[in-house]
């Protein structure tokens, strides 16, 4: 058979995961709890949805092609929220507008890498960074982290070579939901800046962090877009999944590399989403607050049932975010215990075997929990279903 590059990687994690459900009947009084997957299921609120669709009947523009970059008006607000959030300046000539964060990570890594090279990934990963560079060609260098799921920054010193070209953080995490300390963050950008390498950090989960303030001051650092490669999605904070917005905010010169990329797999990000992306961010601030307000309180929800699962042995390793990243207390695998939590439990989730690498036994105890569509109700019934388990 030819080696191919999609060959070279593992099937899409959530479509897999999707699989299990053929042929399941859920009974009415115990329906599926579907924790697999971080993205809303809702739509986006009415008052966006009327301003796309009036920008869809009423604007031309709305159907054509646009700049590879993205549209200028979302570039400079983008720019400016940027400033805003991590008290900084950033140009617009340093925002570029992708079809969805998966696309700016492969662009990035298009940009920045030849086949052969190698980018640090600290695990438990998130699995399209680790997809795209095996289909790019580019060896993913594993990092393990700590008991809170915090990668060292001496451990990545100790794993870069002459063909180390990166270090990709996630922060808040996905899977693990740890938000990184802004001096964890500050230390790999030293490091990164010391030995000539990007640092990636996906901060797709920005808008849900606990924290207030900037999470980090990368910004603030002289000649940041030399080193600094910061991505992000629309997609979580206006429930714009399915219209595929993101960012990627670094040196104007390395985006008229990005630029090449972009233009050859969609040429422009969608206008309608551009559009909904920047109405949102000029009106629904305080709809975002909400939000915010309501995973943080469903993460709240998580820690105050959490002692019906410790006493049966779980440990909760993190939480953040749309996530919680679990240690399970049974003698069978994390894949397999996944699979059959399914028909058993009436639970899809994904299991640690998904963001770790094959030869690392830790992915077999582990399994992601993405929380953020159960309410209250909803996560203590899915902590009534896990307490019940025996295997």
């Amino acid at each position: 058979m030819t080696r191919t590059r999609t060959a070279a990687t593992f099937a899409p994690p959530v479509m897999e995961a999707r699989r299990w459900l053929e042929g399941v009947v859920f009974p009415e009084n115990r329906p599926l709890i579907n924790v697999s997957q971080a993205a809303p299921v809702d739509p986006p609120p009415l008052a966006l949805r009327q301003a796309m669709a009036e920008f869809a009947v009423t604007e031309d523009s709305a159907h054509l092609y646009g700049p590879v970059l993205g549209n200028p008006e979302l570039r400079a607000e983008l720019a400016a929220q940027i400033g805003w959030h991590y008290a900084a300046v950033v140009a617009s000539d340093q925002v570029a507008i992708t079809s969805g964060c998966n696309q700016a990570f492969a662009a990035v890594i298009s940009a920045i890498t030849d086949e052969g090279d190698e980018v640090i990934l600290p695990t438990p990963w998130y699995f399209n960074h680790k997809m795209w560079l095996d289909m790019a060609g580019v060896r993913a260098i594993d990092l393990k982290t700590d008991d809170d799921l915090l990668p060292d920054p001496d451990a990545a010193r100790a794993l870069i070579t002459d063909r180390t070209r990166a270090i990709a953080l996630v922060t808040p995490n996905n899977p693990g939901g740890v938000e990184y300390p802004s001096d964890l963050v500050r230390a790999f950008y030293e490091l990164a800046r010391e030995k000539g390498l990007r640092l990636l950090v996906d901060e797709t989960y920005r808008d849900f962090d606990s924290r207030s303030g900037p999470p980090h001051d990368l910004f603030s650092q002289p000649n940041w877009q030399e080193t600094l490669v910061h991505l992000y999605s629309f997609s979580k904070a206006y429930r714009l999944t399915g219209h595929r917005v993101g960012a990627i905010v670094t040196g104007a010169d390395l985006l008229a590399e990005i630029e090449k990329f972009l233009d050859t797999v969609a040429i422009c990000p969608s206008q309608i989403g551009q559009f909904a992306a920047l109405w949102g961010m000029q009106n629904l601030s305080q709809w975002v607050a909400g939000e915010r307000a309501e995973i943080l309180d469903r993460r709240a929800a998580i820690q105050e049932e959490l002692p019906r699962l410790t006493d049966k042995g779980w440990r909760l390793l993190g939480l953040g975010a749309y996530f919680a990243y679990f240690e399970h207390p049974f003698d069978i695998p994390s894949d397999e215990l996944a699979r059959r939590l399914v028909p058993e439990a009436g639970i899809l989730l994904l299991p640690g075997t998904m963001f770790m690498p094959d030869d690392d036994p830790a992915g077999k105890r582990q399994v992601r929990i993405a929380f953020a569509n159960l309410d209250r109700a909803g996560i203590a019934q899915l902590f009534d279903r896990l307490q019940a388990l025996s295997f």
